[in-house]
């Protein structure tokens, strides 16, 4: 495969440096220039890449970002720029694509780990449960980004449905009274990720009631993720598994 002249967009996963596609780690590998996310993505990560340059995009702006893979495109050199988790949540992946597109110039996405699902796999849940809640809403409390009025979590927490709440640390508070708000009950359970993939990760489980007083005790600021779990009991089996249930690959 010819890679040269090319932009990869990477998602580096949560923080364990081994929580990244085969396919990330060998463009990382091959890179000669990488770009990343210096506070959230660990330098362990590309620490065996022959990058000729390793930049922290932390203090760039989005024309310096871009700038920095327009040149080394035309230079026929192999850019990394790497997300932390999936580069489709919440990051500035959709103004990176724009300009490259207005200018041109081709690149690539490779998905990765998000928080939320690593806090899953750590805290050993589901989101979803067979006709109980067959729903995944990731979605943010508002901050100094908007969030539309339709999105509001007192609305989506009247769906029910599991929700993986981004970039919300500092609004505990406003997180827990809008879901109570909107009709969940104060036992829901809530799982708190912190610093996911990270040696110093903590996942702890509480209830929706206990969120804020939580965060606070343990003194949780940010690279947070509250798994919101709505509607746990009584969950029949998958019918999927079920010797009485017969599908294109197991007949009757």
């Amino acid at each position: 495969m010819n890679n040269k002249g090319k932009i990869y967009f990477v998602g580096a996963g949560p923080g364990d440096p081994e929580l990244i596609t085969v396919k990330g780690l060998r463009i990382i590998e091959q890179a000669d220039l990488i770009i990343y996310a210096g506070s959230l993505v660990p330098a362990s990560i590309f620490e065996k890449s022959r990058a000729e340059t390793i930049i922290d995009s932390s203090g760039l702006t989005l024309e310096e970002n871009h700038a920095l893979m327009v040149s080394a495109y035309a230079q026929e050199k192999l850019v990394a720029r790497l997300h932390t988790g999936d580069p489709s949540i919440f990051g500035t992946i959709h103004e990176q694509m724009e300009l490259l597109q207005n200018a041109g110039i081709p690149f690539e996405i490779i998905p990765g780990v998000t928080a939320a699902f690593a806090a899953a796999a750590s805290a050993k849940i589901s989101f979803t449960l067979p006709e109980v809640c067959q729903t995944l809403i990731i979605t943010r409390s508002p901050g100094r980004t908007r969030v539309p009025e339709s999105q509001e979590l007192s609305r989506l927490g009247a769906t029910r449905s599991s929700m993986a709440v981004y970039l919300s640390a500092q609004m505990a508070e406003d997180v827990e009274k809008s879901l109570l708000e909107s009709g969940l009950e104060k036992n829901t359970p809530v799982i708190i990720g912190w610093k996911v993939g990270w040696k110093d990760e903590l996942v702890i489980q509480t209830s929706l009631a206990s969120l804020s007083r939580t965060i606070r005790k343990h003194k949780i600021k940010g690279q947070a993720v509250f798994l919101i779990l709505p509607e746990r009991e009584n969950a029949p089996r998958s019918r999927l598994y079920d010797p009485g249930f017969t599908h294109g690959f197991r007949g009757s």
